[in-house]
């Protein structure tokens, strides 16, 4: 039987792992692989956005994430700020719409600004659409959803549609593909949901090694794929 041959993903997710380690092995501080990553991440968003992809969405920052050291979680923020503020040049080129997943009430209020004004900035733009996962948790966007489902009547139903209705992103169709980077196999509470049959790929390196070639290896690799759903193959 021929194997079908899978189109270019339309929605991609990204775990993106392996900053902190990258940076020790070099001796540096895991500040140092942070700035590297975000490197990384503009080079895959541009390659994203070059293949066709029409949604990329980055683990940036997790509910976890505010565990780790103060300095850390300062420098990511700042990262962060930089990002959203200094890229709308880039954005406007490519006509990338900027976009955001996460509790943005658990946010310092000057991120939170700075994410509505990206996503303002780039609300018009007709190209791939970038969703930040910023303070972002599965589980806690699923609790999220259900005291929305209750809060919109006594008689909501509750049904798996209605629950996807009232994610942080309803109008965007789930990952056909979720790629995490450091060779760690697990999820880390991303895209719970939405991420049911998506298609997985573990890759060795380090994020900030990540170029958009990786990237196009990623997509060749998923378009070879037989995906079912459950079903069987035809």
């Amino acid at each position: 039987m021929r194997k079908k041959v899978s189109p270019v993903p339309a929605h991609i997710g990204i775990i993106m792992d392996g900053n902190g380690r990258w940076a020790q092995q070099r001796g540096q501080r895991r500040t140092q692989g942070h700035l590297e990553g975000l490197k990384a991440a503009k080079r895959v968003v541009k390659a994203a956005s070059d293949l066709g992809v029409r949604y990329l969405t980055l683990y940036t920052f997790s509910t976890e994430n505010w565990k780790r050291a103060a300095e850390e979680v300062g420098f990511i923020m700042g990262l962060v700020r930089q990002y959203l503020r200094g890229e709308l040049d880039f954005y406007r080129e490519n006509r990338i719409r900027i976009r955001h997943a996460g509790d943005t009430a658990g946010l310092p209020p000057d991120i939170a600004g700075e994410l509505r004004k990206a996503a303002e900035d780039t609300g018009g733009f007709d190209g791939m659409q970038v969703i930040l996962a910023l303070n972002y948790g599965g589980r806690d966007e699923i609790v999220r959803a259900a005291r929305r489902l209750a809060a919109s009547g006594p008689r909501a139903e509750i049904t798996e549609a209605a629950i996807s209705a009232h994610l942080d992103n309803p109008d965007v169709p789930d990952p056909d593909l979720i790629i995490r980077s450091a060779g760690e196999f697990r999820i880390s509470n991303f895209l719970l949901w939405e991420g049911a049959y998506a298609e997985y790929l573990v890759s060795p390196k380090f994020w900030p090694d990540w170029t958009g070639e990786d990237l196009e290896r990623a997509i060749e690799d998923f378009r070879g794929r037989n995906r079912r759903f459950g079903g069987t193959v035809k």
